[in-house]
């Protein structure tokens, strides 16, 4: 991959100028070319579209909610409204605000009222089931206060604990225990300077053969994996490709960079090759000089959506048109494929297709941090140029080695073959639960084999009173509305894991069957998506 100091990187090798490597297309390739896997497993994705009544009603909901706001603040202004539920805390206003314009306006009359559905903290281990503080406003939801009583025994829809590896402490964590008494909780120092201890030799030597490559390199941070590796990656003069609904980490790792970002629709195979046929045809503006490297970026799972990532189509799109992949698998791994080795193995693609597989510790592996991995040369290559290895602290040694036992325990390394049945018990109640939900006459997005599943309530009247309701009734959830998703699309986004039994999750079923009759949330028709910009795809040839 090219070096945004000068010199060039061939498939993550770095060069010196004169070595024999060449450009085609706008991006600098080895002459030797991966062989080609001819896989393909057809893509079941559901996104249908809501009732218009829905639609209506839900702009009109935000429409009145915002004209009377308006109203409020103009009499507020003239001393004649005397509620004073959307002003800021008196103790808050010596302080530069956090928003501007419409978005305090947004924030003070429509999030404040329905804030007390995040940030809810719990007192335990985030497994099936786990405890809630209680806590009460009494300013309208500016602040809160505790009440001193503990909700036990939620079971829990919103955790990204996908094989029910955050847990309580038991013996099978021993090790960790031993490494904590061992090493310590800290390292003190960078990767590149005093903080590269064994046990991240050992982490980044597993990884690697877990995922079936030459190297890999961690990272205490997920979210930093992204933002601070891609920018040694891709600099000026080349081209990113990403996914419109990308994680805000891939985001703003592309921001960083300094590289040209062109966006293309979700999951959309002829908006991606149009913009690299432009790319190869027309190259650089003003210049027209070939793009230094063009690279894709996409997710594995996308965690608003619950779809997969169209991977076989993009990795012919790659070949084509001779660009590299970079692929976040942050809820895939783990959490998808035979083995659980993500959406690479999911359709049966060979690592060697992708050219920099990355993914976190945070959700299938129970830790924290992330790793990328791929060929030995793009592995040194940033170990001598990421933004993380030269200044962000290691690994905690605990963490490592929590990573370290989950990843023996998924691969059979313990002695057993209980990895592998909870990655297989995490498929079935993927299949169960989405089932069930379409049954009921719900809208849910996303693959049928995503345990992320957004359910869609549109109105945000209803998303307040979905969570309220839910959380009487023991069951813990997130939901998710404007900004963090289109206007009119909120939803709950519910988190499937091996770690529940049927009975939790028809409890949970059974109490959504009693909410969408209650707020009348049954809004499925079967019908297609009318955005077949977006989710239809029309025959695709996978060719070179």
């Amino acid at each position: 991959m090219a070096d945004p100091g000068g010199g060039a990187v061939c498939n993550g090798t770095l060069h010196s100028q004169n070595k024999d490597c060449h450009s085609e297309n706008g991006t600098v390739r080895e002459a030797q070319q991966n062989g080609n896997s001819n896989f393909y497993k057809p893509i079941v994705e559901s996104f249908e579209e809501a009732p218009l009544y829905a639609v209506i009603l839900t702009y009109m909901g935000y429409g009145i909610g915002t004209l009377f706001g308006y109203l409020r603040d103009f009499l507020r202004n003239l001393g004649i409204e005397k509620c004073n539920a959307a002003v800021e805390r008196e103790e808050q206003k010596d302080f530069v605000p956090l928003y501007q314009n419409f978005e305090n306006f947004y924030t003070r009359n429509l999030y404040m009222r329905v804030r007390d559905n995040w940030n809810r903290p719990i007192c335990s281990a985030p497994g099936a089931l786990f405890d809630v503080m209680e806590r009460v406003s009494d300013d309208y939801n500016w602040t809160f206060r505790f009440t001193g009583r503990i909700i036990k025994d939620v079971i829990n829809m919103g955790s990204y604990n996908f094989l029910g590896l955050a847990a309580k402490y038991d013996e099978s964590m021993r090790t960790v225990k031993d490494v904590l008494e061992t090493y310590g909780l800290g390292v003190s120092s960078t990767r590149q300077e005093m903080g590269t201890l064994d046990k991240h030799k050992e982490l980044e030597d597993l990884v690697s053969k877990f995922l079936n490559v030459e190297a890999a390199m961690v990272f205490g941070m997920g979210f930093a994996t992204n933002s601070m590796n891609i920018p040694a990656l891709v600099g000026k003069g080349c081209l990113i490709l990403s996914d419109e609904l990308n994680h805000a980490s891939l985001v703003l790792g592309a921001r960083l960079s300094g590289a040209t970002i062109r966006i293309f629709k979700h999951n959309n195979m002829q908006s991606l090759e149009k913009l690299l046929r432009d790319a190869v045809i027309y190259g650089q503006p003003r210049t027209h000089r070939a793009w230094k490297k063009i690279l894709i970026l996409v997710e594995g799972i996308y965690s608003m959506e619950g779809s997969i990532v169209h991977l076989p189509q993009i990795v012919a799109l790659k070949k084509k048109y001779k660009a590299y992949l970079y692929i976040d698998e942050a809820h895939s791994i783990g959490s998808v494929g035979p083995s659980g080795r993500g959406v690479v193995e999911f359709f049966g693609m060979d690592p060697r297709d992708v050219d920099v597989c990355m993914g976190t510790f945070t959700k299938s592996f129970g830790a924290s941090g992330g790793y990328i991995a791929g060929r030995k040369d793009l592995v040194d290559y940033l170990r001598v140029h990421s933004h993380s290895a030269a200044y962000a602290t290691s690994m905690s040694p605990p963490i490592a080695e929590q990573i370290i036992r989950s990843m023996k325990f998924i691969m059979g390394l313990d002695g057993t073959t209980q990895g592998l049945q909870r990655v297989q018990q995490l498929a079935k109640n993927t299949r169960y639960f989405r089932q069930r939900l379409k049954e009921m006459g719900f809208i849910i997005y996303g693959h049928e084999e995503s345990p992320v599943v957004p359910l869609l309530l549109y109105m945000p009247a209803k998303v307040a009173a979905f969570a309220r309701h839910l959380l009487k009734r023991k069951i813990g959830i997130v939901v998710v509305g404007f900004p963090a998703t289109p206007l009119a699309e909120a939803r709950a986004r519910f988190c499937v894991s091996a770690a529940h039994t049927r009975e939790m999750l028809d409890a949970v079923l059974e109490a959504l069957d009693e909410m969408g009759d209650l707020l009348q949330l049954k809004y499925s028709r079967h019908r297609k998506s009318a955005r077949p910009e977006l989710y239809d795809e029309t025959n695709f040839e996978l060719e070179d």
